[in-house]
């Protein structure tokens, strides 16, 4: 089962991630990309879009929400998302999201 995952960014400034529901012109169960800082960088954290108050993946987000839609979204974010909404890991190893080894100073993404 296929799923059209979307990255976008809505007018109130939050990035979302979540299933596009060609219908409804809706973004289904979103998930809120944030920035965290840490001692090495910044982590890149999916959080259901209702957090704290939303500890799972439900609702929808109408398409006028939306200002600006990414033309593609990365696939290690896709990988990330469905294991988060589904809570099924799809990988056999881990991710290094951040462009380098171990050694790459945690200036790129860690979606965790």
């Amino acid at each position: 089962m296929s799923h059209d995952i979307r990255l976008v960014k809505l007018v109130s400034g939050d990035m979302v991630v979540g299933k596009f529901n060609e219908e409804a012109k809706v973004i289904e169960e979103p998930a809120s990309i944030q920035a965290m800082p840490t001692q090495s960088g910044t982590q890149m954290v999916l959080l259901p879009f209702g957090y704290p108050f939303d500890q799972e993946m439900h609702g929808e987000i109408s398409m006028d929400n939306v200002l600006f839609e990414y033309k593609t979204c990365p696939e290690e974010l896709k990988t990330k998302y469905i294991e988060a909404a589904t809570n099924i890991s799809m990988t056999s190893g881990g991710l290094d999201l951040s462009g380098g080894g171990e050694s790459s100073g945690g200036g790129g993404l860690n979606l965790v």
